[in-house]
């Protein structure tokens, strides 16, 4: 693989219960004659469909009581949801999967995180999830680690160049671009501000902001901002000030319906697009549920919940009367990702770490019934050819299904389009 690896400083949630069962590890498979690694067993997995299969244990590290729970929650339940929907259906090889017993919250926290890894580390054989960029390249420094294949719950562009990460979608980086591209061509935009949260995420999407700007001859203003929708004053003046015909918004939901609502009712005329994670449904019956209506978009690479696939069908009956969020239809898709590693390296006749994350390597796409952005799942390529680019926005809405209505289509502006990625955005800073 020509990526270069670089070791940089990822309904109801299941209970995570720590297992010391014997047969974990050993070097006997339910699926053949090779090697197996650390989660893997032939006895069968708890509350089994079959009995006489194997069983592959998976991590998950997310945020479920912490800023972004609102995006780590349903993202582990729509996960959950995936593994069910395969394990019912046959399972991978001579194994089902579980991906309950050694879920972790890491509140996005990068030394919680590394903490709660380091208690199921050895009775996994890759992580299902890790929510967090920092906290994700934290954990992949640990030295049992090396051959560790993680799907990340983070879309920093930083992902692009490390071979155990199996990112998906566009990074904030390129989706930023994109927002930036759509105002100049679209909205006939000449200045341009990004409010985000400082570090990985936040400067990720400030930075392709700012190269498209600088691309397109328009005026750019950073404004930094923290966490906590009572701490947004400043932003909400530094907004209104930059006269700013579209800003790119990279916090939390509720810094965004504070920013947005107050430079709304401050006079703002501009548009705001917020990045993958800004958005939630609950924020539509916030006293800012009007201004968002009027003057948000939010950037994704995933196609939204009503898609007509048989992957969004399936996903959507798993999901069965709980309400639609489209972060669920996240964790779902991810498991695309990793369900193919596993049957390629079960293929090869090698479900160690080393042999899964060569497995993961080989890929050069999915079939995702209509879940993943096209282009997607190559890992096999050079990390620039690789990135995935596209970008679509949807529209606050009452009465859609999560809150979020179709209104541009996918499209990659020429920002995106002929950007070389040769390091992590964030990095440029």
């Amino acid at each position: 693989m020509n990526r270069t690896i670089r070791r940089l400083s990822v309904a109801a949630v299941v209970s995570a219960l720590v297992l010391t069962a014997c047969g974990r590890g050993d070097d006997d498979s339910a699926g053949g004659d090779g090697s197996v690694g650390p989660g893997v067993t032939e006895e069968p997995c708890p509350d089994a469909v079959d009995e006489s299969k194997g069983c592959i244990y998976l991590g998950t590290i997310s945020d479920l009581t912490g800023a972004f729970k609102g995006v780590g929650v349903p993202l582990t339940a729509g996960g959950a949801a995936f593994w069910d929907y395969v394990n019912e259906n046959g399972g991978v090889g001579g194994y089902e999967v579980n991906v309950g017993e050694f879920v972790r919250d890491n509140a996005y926290n990068p030394e919680t995180h590394q903490q709660v890894y380091s208690e199921i580390k050895d009775e996994v054989l890759a992580m299902a999830q890790s929510l967090g960029t920092v906290a994700t390249e934290s954990m992949l420094m640990d030295s049992d680690a090396e051959e560790l294949v993680v799907v990340p719950a983070t879309l920093g562009s930083n992902w692009y160049f490390e071979d155990r990460v199996l990112e998906i979608g566009t990074s904030y980086c390129a989706e930023a671009m994109n927002a930036v591209d759509y105002g100049v061509d679209e909205l006939a935009a000449d200045s341009i501000a990004a409010v985000h949260f400082p570090g990985d995420y936040g400067d990720d999407a400030m930075v392709g902001a700012r190269i498209a700007a600088e691309e397109r001859g328009v005026e750019f203003t950073d404004i930094q901002t923290g966490p906590g929708a009572d701490q947004q004053a400043a932003a909400v003046k530094a907004v209104v000030d930059s006269g700013a015909d579209l800003v790119v918004i990279s916090t939390g939901p509720l810094e965004v319906a504070a920013v947005v609502g107050g430079a709304v009712q401050a006079g703002f005329k501009g548009k705001f697009v917020g990045s993958i994670p800004t958005w939630n449904a609950a924020l539509l019956q916030s006293p800012a549920g009007p201004a968002l209506e009027a003057s948000f978009l939010w950037a994704t690479s995933f196609p939204l919940w009503d898609t007509d696939s048989a992957g969004f069908e399936a996903m959507r009956a798993a999901n069965g009367d709980q309400t639609p969020n489209d972060y669920f239809a996240l964790g779902w898709t991810g498991g695309y990702i990793m369900k193919a590693a596993l049957e390629q390296a079960i293929e090869n006749d090698d479900l160690t770490r080393a042999g899964l994350l060569e497995a993961a390597k080989s890929l050069d796409g999915v079939d995702s019934e209509g879940m993943l952005p096209e282009g997607s799942a190559n890992y096999s390529g050079d990390a620039n050819d690789a990135a995935v680019r596209a970008t679509q926005f949807g529209v606050p809405q009452a009465g859609a299904s999560t809150g979020i209505a179709p209104s541009v289509d996918f499209f990659t502006g020429p920002t995106a389009e002929d950007y070389d990625f040769q390091e992590a955005c964030y990095l440029q800073k």
